[in-house]
């Protein structure tokens, strides 16, 4: 695996993995790297000729309160645990590289950015949009792919590119990975090494009362009440509290207060412990999805 962290020489290495019309997948991250971004990992290198990973902590994302200077780096271990799965370039540039001496400008998705996790961090998506239309026009992929844990990040990702009119990737080429989960079925999440133990188990219920929540939704219930019930849920299981517990459209992410007609997404966001957690799970499963379920509860006698 080739390691560059100057524009000049990612181009010069990207030109080199084209030749014979080799195809590209990105995997953008900012480090700290766990399974769920080695799953993103194996699932480009089924899509594409040749995976390039990128590494970098992006100031631009961080607000005011958050602490970026305490965000996990560990770029030797990330390096090797890349190079491990066959990613063929990784690209981790200083600040300096990504934005130079007056840089000035900055990309809002309006819209599907400005809710939930958008209005907890005040200028995270603008973060978040200029530096991956960067990285799009730095490696200028075939496709990309993105974890699903942060389901808003990738409806504002696409949305950025369809708005642009971004032919690398095109919209429809910027893949979501379903969301990797520990045994618990807790989310993977770099932020998960900042629980304590005790913390740590209860946070296991957070995907619990989000499951029974999708239950309950999908079988018609009130989505006020069910969204109340699992606010309060989260609470009792020892979360400080509830940034947000929502329903809303899988597309737009315009919040839904009757039950889906069309897909939909539970989104939530937690904390606990100062550890702020967010998940999401779908809500309207498609037919396929529907059929495996029940062929894997009658395998289980249920």
């Amino acid at each position: 695996m080739e390691t560059v962290t100057r524009l000049e020489n990612l181009r010069i290495a990207v030109e080199k993995l084209r030749e014979g019309g080799a195809t590209i997948a990105l995997v953008p991250t900012m480090g700290a790297l766990h399974e769920g971004h080695l799953s993103l990992v194996r699932a480009a290198r089924e899509r594409a000729d040749h995976v390039i990973a990128s590494i970098f902590v992006n100031p631009t994302q961080f607000g005011a309160n958050e602490d970026l200077a305490a965000y996990p780096r560990q770029l030797a271990e990330d390096s090797g645990m890349l190079e491990g799965e066959g990613v063929a370039l990784l690209w981790a540039p200083p600040v300096e590289e990504v934005y130079p001496e007056g840089f000035a400008t900055s990309i809002t998705v309006s819209g599907v950015s400005e809710d939930f996790c958008g209005a907890a961090r005040p200028g995270h998506f603008d973060g978040v949009a200029t530096v991956v239309c960067k990285l799009f026009n730095q490696v200028a992929p075939d496709i990309a792919l993105f974890g699903e844990k942060d389901y808003q990040q990738l409806a504002v990702i696409r949305r950025m590119a369809r708005d642009l009119d971004l032919l690398r990737p095109h919209a429809d080429d910027i893949i979501g990975i379903a969301t990797m989960r520990e045994d618990d079925g807790l989310a993977m999440s770099s932020r998960n090494r900042y629980l304590g133990p005790e913390n740590r188990r209860r946070a296991a219920g957070l995907p619990i009362a989000m499951r029974a929540a999708v239950s309950d939704l999908e079988s018609g219930a009130d989505v006020d009440a069910v969204l109340n019930a699992l606010r309060a849920a989260l609470l009792d299981i020892g979360f400080d509290s509830v940034d947000y517990a929502a329903l809303a459209d899988a597309g737009s992410l315009e919040k839904l207060t009757s039950p889906p007609t069309a897909p939909a997404r539970l989104l939530v966001a937690a904390r606990i412990g100062g550890t702020r957690l967010i998940d999401n799970l779908e809500v309207g499963r498609s037919e396929e999805a529907q059929n495996e379920l029940s062929a894997a509860r009658c395998r289980l006698g249920a």
